[in-house]
């Protein structure tokens, strides 16, 4: 885990959502370090990617504070939070790669819209930066015509194009198979050791955060249920909601519990012969 204790993204009494009578999160208290990996975690509906559109300028707090890199972020100005912005990078989940454009276009599209960078500058910043992430000498090629796992890290490396100093990550292993996830995984975590970037990741897959997350948040019923790290979350048998999801446990249906369940499940069997 990274040792700086600078603060590079902080949220105070957050409350974020669509409408004010229905948050669907509140009372957010975080504080993200530089050059740590936090993973959003949470199951469907928790408010996981609510919050992630939040940090990332896409959705004004309903109420609370957030602070990116030392600023309040919706307390700028629409240039101000772009500027601002600039300095961090994103990897959507399924990549949001332009289909009609080669993989050098993609991954420089943020050179080419936000610097003055002489092409051949470009082009080399450009093959670098798949270099690093595993898939050099794609340049040419369209989307369509390389794999699921290789279209991540070519959004991976447009993610990364500027050097980002956070960098934040929706579902980066959506519809991988678990091998193609686990290699995306190690990719980030590399990158991470390389370039001393932050990342928030915003994920429900376990196996993703024993390899990829230093410390996790975990979201449940509207709220912020506990942050540590993997080990100490999956013993915190006082939370139900926290145990319940690390270890795969489903809610009990109303008037029923698990072991009476299981035993009229059981009974089933016997009778069925």
């Amino acid at each position: 885990m990274a040792e700086s204790t600078e603060v590079v993204i902080e949220c105070r009494n957050l409350a974020v959502g669509y409408a004010p009578e229905e948050p669907v999160l509140e009372d957010v208290e975080i504080a993200i370090h530089r050059g740590e990996i936090a993973a959003l975690l949470g199951g469907s509906g928790s408010g996981k990617s609510t919050l992630l559109k939040t940090l990332v300028g896409l959705l004004p707090p309903l109420g609370g504070d957030v602070r990116v890199l030392g600023e309040r972020l919706y307390d700028l100005s629409d240039v101000g939070r772009a500027e601002l912005l600039r300095r961090t990078g994103m990897l959507f989940q399924y990549g949001a790669l332009f289909g009609s454009r080669s993989i050098l276009d993609n991954v420089s599209l943020p050179l080419r819209e936000h610097t003055s960078l002489p092409e051949p500058v470009i082009r080399e910043m450009v093959r670098q930066k798949l270099a690093l992430v595993g898939i050099e000498g794609l340049e040419s090629r369209l989307p369509a015509d390389v794999s699921g796992g290789q279209r991540k890290r070519v959004a991976l490396a447009r993610a990364a194009i500027m050097d980002p100093e956070i960098i934040f990550c929706d579902e980066p292993s959506a519809g991988l198979d678990p091998v193609v996830a686990a290699g995306l995984d190690r990719t980030l975590r590399r990158l991470q050791e390389l370039f001393g970037m932050t990342m928030v990741a915003v994920t429900h897959e376990l196996e993703s955060i024993k390899t990829l997350a230093d410390r996790v948040i975990m979201l449940a019923s509207g709220r912020v249920q506990a942050i540590g790290t993997v080990a100490e979350l999956s013993g915190r048998e006082d939370l139900p909601e926290v145990y319940r999801f690390f270890h795969r446990i489903p809610p009990e249906p109303a008037g029923v519990s698990n072991s009476s369940l299981l035993a009229s499940l059981g009974d089933g069997d016997q009778e069925g012969g």
